[in-house]
């Protein structure tokens, strides 16, 4: 059975820093975290490809940081500089990659929930000004 945890989610003040985790049950998934926000469409955070290959939304860049650790099964946010528009429900998300010829390939829109098919319960992050 397919099994994502969160953890790592509270509450902040702008400024402020949390790092969420999110363990997986298998290492070679393709990962991402996405969000979602009170009366808001879920959107996608950042995104790490088997070759560890980043991807970011332009709102988090230069201030959140995902990672992983395969021998662990465990991906990461570094999530900096906090502000208030990042309160949302944060949610870890999986898909086995396509293997063509030997090679694992992650989805090349990252960022787009329906390419996962995997999802954890997701974590509050709040952040007050």
């Amino acid at each position: 059975q397919e099994q994502l945890v969160e953890s790592g989610g509270g509450s902040v003040q702008a400024g402020g820093s949390l790092t969420l985790s999110c363990v997986s049950s298998h290492s070679s998934y393709c990962m991402a975290w996405l969000r979602q926000a009170t009366v808001k469409e879920r959107e996608g955070v950042a995104a790490i490809n088997s070759y560890r290959q980043m991807t970011y939304t332009d709102s988090v860049k230069c201030r959140f940081t995902v990672s992983r650790d395969y021998a662990e099964n465990t991906l990461y946010l570094q999530m900096n500089s906090l502000k208030p528009e990042d309160t949302a429900m944060y949610y870890c998300a999986a898909v086995w990659p396509t293997v063509v010829g030997g090679d694992w390939r992650c989805p090349q829109t990252p960022l787009i929930q329906s390419q996962y098919n995997y999802w954890g319960q997701g974590t509050q992050v709040t952040v007050s000004s």
